[in-house]
């Protein structure tokens, strides 16, 4: 990265031109592990309390399983997410937010409340865009 990237924008390019095989950047990732659509509701949802995956399954809602174990996974290593498997019969798994992952979930939930706030707006642009294209 040069000396000249000083905008957030240009980091994140210059690192993704320096990414290993041409890929994204580990910011980018991240970016797109929080910003999933899965990914925003775990993190939104686990700031609440810790959940084992059946009750988040449903509080999140028409996710498959393979998906939510995924996005569990992905934010788990990231260090966004803490797995507590406890050894006992049935085995029982509890998923909490790390610091780190408290931190991204605010940041996730403030846009998500903006957008709720802001729907009102955002529909009447889409609307004025759409008589405008047709």
């Amino acid at each position: 990265m040069g000396a000249r990237e000083t905008s957030l924008v240009g980091r994140v390019r210059a690192a993704d031109a320096n990414a290993d095989g041409g890929g994204m950047c580990p910011q980018r990732l991240v970016m797109e592990h929080v910003t999933s659509r899965w990914g925003t509701l775990v993190l939104i949802a686990l700031l609440e309390r810790s959940y084992r995956f059946g009750e988040l399954r449903r509080e999140i809602g028409r996710v498959s399983e393979k998906m939510l174990t995924q996005t569990l996974q992905t934010l788990e290593r990231d260090g966004l997410v803490h797995r507590d498997a406890k050894p006992v019969i049935p085995p029982r798994v509890d998923y909490s937010l790390t610091d780190l992952g408290r931190e991204a979930a605010d940041q996730v939930r403030s846009v998500a409340l903006w957008a709720e706030r802001r729907m009102t707006a955002i529909q009447r642009a889409r609307e004025e865009y759409d008589s405008e294209k047709s």
